[in-house]
């Protein structure tokens, strides 16, 4: 499968030829937008190396990435990954995984990754259960509407109660944070739901531009804010707004029981004079 990105095309080559190459590793699995066909010249690489058990504590991943490319920064990032910079600047993620029980975990990514193609995702498999496993994502299966939006209607008026505390202490640096990092995607996860679709679930802000209405986006652009203190407090009562707006559709659509009494006093506590 060839991308928009030559340059992704090359290096997935030579890691696929890196991989074969090298006994340590029992799989190779790539994720990410190459694997679903929207990779550009901006795209990262992104693969799960299945480390053979008995060579998994030994296993140098800078040492075996550098056969790859040239790197500028390599490290162990906030969740674990080894993050590479390439000297194309070209990013990479690889997450380093003892075959066992990493490979054995791929299914249960059923309804978070989806892999249209798992034979090209698939750069290396000595055993066949990587592929088997892998095969278990090509359908696309939406997400299960009733409680996951029960689940998100209610992290929105857990974060935003947050959001109107610390506002009330004038934190206001903290406030917009959690607006922006917070709120804002668990906002977007749905609203997508609404408009069926999720296919960029666990990066909502991806391709919005291009899948959600028109009214919906101008909605997203309302409760932004810069972190100045009457454009903080401005954009937390729009976002809770909209919040309310996206939870009484879910809740028409799929008969939820919100906690109006809750909502009403989360709106309270964010218009009160300051």
């Amino acid at each position: 499968m060839r991308s928009a990105s030559p340059a992704l095309d090359d290096r997935i080559d030579r890691l696929r030829e890196l991989a074969h190459a090298d006994p340590r590793l029992e799989g190779v699995l790539l994720y990410g937008s190459w694997t679903v066909g929207e990779a550009d010249a901006h795209s990262d690489i992104e693969a799960y190396l299945y480390i053979r058990d008995d060579q998994a504590d030994g296993f140098d991943g800078r040492a075996f990435l550098e056969q790859l490319a040239p790197l500028r920064l390599a490290y162990t990032n906030m969740w674990g990954i080894l993050a590479v910079v390439f000297d194309d600047l070209m990013r990479g993620e690889f997450h380093l995984t003892p075959a066992g029980p990493g490979i054995d975990e791929v299914p249960t990514w059923q309804g978070q990754i989806h892999l249209p193609r798992p034979d090209d995702a698939v750069l290396l498999d000595r055993t066949g259960r990587l592929t088997r496993a892998a095969r278990q994502l090509a359908e696309l299966r939406p997400r299960e509407p009733v409680s996951t939006a029960r689940q998100l209607t209610d992290e929105l008026a857990n974060w935003t109660l947050m959001v109107a505390h610390v506002l009330a202490r004038g934190e206001i640096a903290r406030a917009h944070a959690a607006l922006h990092i917070v709120v804002a995607p668990l906002q977007l996860q749905l609203c997508r739901l609404l408009r069926d679709s999720t296919a960029h679930w666990l990066t909502p802000s991806r391709a919005l531009e291009q899948e959600l209405p028109a009214a919906d986006r101008e909605r997203y652009v309302a409760v932004t804010a810069t972190a100045r203190e009457q454009e903080v407090r401005r954009a937390a009562c729009e976002s809770w707004r909209w919040s309310r707006d996206l939870a009484g559709e879910a809740a028409g659509r799929w008969a939820l029981d919100l906690p109006h009494e809750l909502h009403d006093q989360i709106t309270g506590l964010l218009d009160a004079p300051r």
